[in-house]
């Protein structure tokens, strides 16, 4: 048995954790916390400065495995970046699963000055990586390698994922999503779970992390006198965690201070995120001093002060992030600006727990799907405030549907969990008989099929859809359509068109549908060329083939008659 590595890449931190058939360990990370200074936490905070020639003393930015790196990773990074917020490289995980943006164009630090270098979202995906392979001094080709995601990425951004991977180094990696790892961490922590839940139970994970909030809904069933998990359902894409509380304290505190310039409130916002994590935590302080270095020529005599409270951030944090809500309070969709900034699409309505309602009533449209259980993951829900607030809003909607209350499963690790149950997925995926959590592709996608007809003046021939990936397809399998036949058309221009359903999940693979409902977001088209052979009438037979590889890769391939194979890169073609 290979032993395995448990990755977690996160918008505010990463972690990395070995697990043997023996053990499972958080592995100790190298990284620099002030020039000339290297200490060995178990957090890699996901943080780049890039410095220019004067930033630090020569020598200084030296790790014991790179005298010169171009990039100072981690702790410093995280500590200089709230000094000079224009050479800091922060949330690179959001950008990456952006598709509003080239997310290999160097764009980052997006408030850079003009003269700063910058560099792309996958990019820093890949310095991040190879930061966590060169600290832990392992071989990672004797290793079996997972990196999680969240549940919500859609392929390009698990595509995108993988890319920076293998550009660090890391071999063949497997693709987990972040609540199944956190749920992992709590069975691996708790030998008893049978005990702890039974059939018929639904486990809500809860992932609230630095960028996106993540709902994953797990069904608990009785498999011939053993227990089985299942996911059922997986939430949307909600760009909404713990970037949007720094900027909600920033906001706040700003208001308190003399005004700020753009470089000052970008340093105020990275110093609400410190301020933020030392407060929520179990044993924080009551307050933390916030100091911003003046303009001008004296930078220390007008540093501007102040400071947050923890009973502000608790208080901002509930009625702003978790209000008290009914289940049928769905997120509000605000009019927008024709004309905006660019920089990441936050979700309009920054209530999670009217999010957590919309997801309830979507895995069974029309219906509150009760769970039993709750299991929260990521460092906001340090607060034990938040926790509670959570679990009073779900179990009021409990309430007034005659359902039992829900339950949080005690134990979790919330900073952790997400790289150890990573590396306890992969142990269990060696293991005879071991614990898995059936889950498979989380949306459903589909093929537009045109429909032959005669031109109608002033309208397109209608569109059907083709289901080639159904919901749950699991890794490593494959359906064909030959039964199917369609017309494609080479040797010119053609426009593919690709639509994706989070809602519905009984479409098999192959069923036509014979309008694209509003069920059914479009992706961006895909206009390619297919190379034509002599003999070619513009239009030739073929059929359909997709597959989800090992690692969770989508690949749509398109087979004509005489064996000749094209793939449609349209898993790198969604949006978000």
């Amino acid at each position: 048995m290979k032993p395995i590595l448990g990755i977690d890449l996160g918008t505010t931190n990463c972690a990395l954790a070995l697990a043997s058939p023996e053990s499972l360990t958080l592995l100790p990370i190298p990284q620099l916390v002030n020039p000339g200074e290297v200490q060995s936490p178990d957090l890699l905070p996901s943080f780049l400065f890039l410095p220019g020639p004067a930033d630090f003393p020569a020598g200084s930015t030296a790790l014991p495995w790179d005298d010169a790196p171009p990039y100072v990773c981690g702790v410093l990074a995280r500590k200089r970046g709230a000094e000079n917020a224009g050479r800091l490289v922060s949330s690179a995980k959001s950008w990456l699963s952006h598709a509003g943006v080239d997310r290999n164009a160097p764009i980052l630090p997006s408030a850079a000055p003009e003269g700063v270098r910058r560099i792309s979202p996958v990019e820093a995906s890949r310095t991040y990586l190879a930061h966590l392979k060169d600290a832990s001094g392992l071989d990672f080709a004797a290793h079996q390698v997972l990196v999680t995601v969240p549940a919500s990425f859609d392929a390009v951004a698990r595509d995108l994922t993988l890319k920076a991977a293998a550009q660090a180094g890391l071999g063949e990696v497997m693709l987990l999503e972040e609540p199944q790892a956190a749920f992992y961490a709590w069975l691996e922590r708790h030998a008893d779970w049978r005990e702890r839940i039974g059939p018929k139970d639904r486990v809500l994970v809860i992932d609230v992390g630095g960028g996106t909030t993540d709902f994953t809904l797990i069904a608990v069933h009785d498999a011939q006198g053993a227990l089985a998990l299942e996911r059922l359902a997986v939430g949307e894409h909600i760009l909404l965690g713990g970037d949007n509380m720094d900027l909600a304290l920033a906001r706040f505190l700003e208001q308190r201070l003399p005004k700020l310039d753009p470089v000052q409130f970008q340093s105020l916002w990275q110093q609400c995120r410190a301020a933020k994590e030392a407060l929520l935590a179990p044993d924080g302080p009551a307050e933390q001093p916030i100091t911003l270095l003046g303009r001008g020529s004296s930078l220390i005599g007008g540093s501007i002060k102040g400071q947050l409270t923890r009973a502000e951030v608790r208080e901002l944090l509930l009625n702003g992030f978790f209000p008290q809500v009914a289940s049928t309070d769905l997120p509000e969709r605000q009019k927008r600006s024709g004309l905006q900034a660019l920089g990441l699409p936050y979700s309009a309505d920054a209530g999670i727990t009217r999010h957590l309602a919309h997801f309830l009533r979507s895995v069974q449209p029309g219906e509150l799907t009760a769970p039993t259980h709750v299991l929260f993951n990521g460092g906001v829900f340090r607060s034990a405030a938040l926790r509670e607030r959570v679990l009073t809003v779900l179990n009021q909607w409990l309430a007034a549907e005659g359902a039992p209350a829900a339950r949080a499963l005690q134990g979790e690790d919330l900073m952790h969990a997400v790289a150890r149950g990573a590396a306890y997925y992969g142990r269990m995926r060696q293991t005879p008989g071991g614990i898995r959590i059936r889950g498979g592709v989380p949306r459903t996608y589909y093929i537009g099929i045109e429909e032959s007809l005669p031109a109608v003046p002033f309208m397109k021939p209608p569109i059907k859809a083709l289901t080639v990936v159904p919901f749950g397809m699991e890794e490593g399998t494959t359906h064909r359509f030959a039964d199917r036949e369609f017309g494609l058309v080479v040797g010119e221009p053609a426009e593919f068109r690709f639509f994706v359903s989070t809602t519905r999940r009984e479409d098999p693979a192959g069923d036509l549908l014979e309008r694209v409902t509003d069920e059914l977001d479009e992706l961006p088209a895909m206009e390619v060329t297919l190379p034509a052979n002599a003999g070619d009438a513009g239009v030739i037979a073929a059929t359909l083939e997709s597959t989800v590889t090992e690692t969770g890769l989508l690949q749509l391939w398109i087979v004509a008659r005489d064996g000749r194979r094209w793939k449609l890169e349209f898993n790198v073609r969604e949006r978000t």
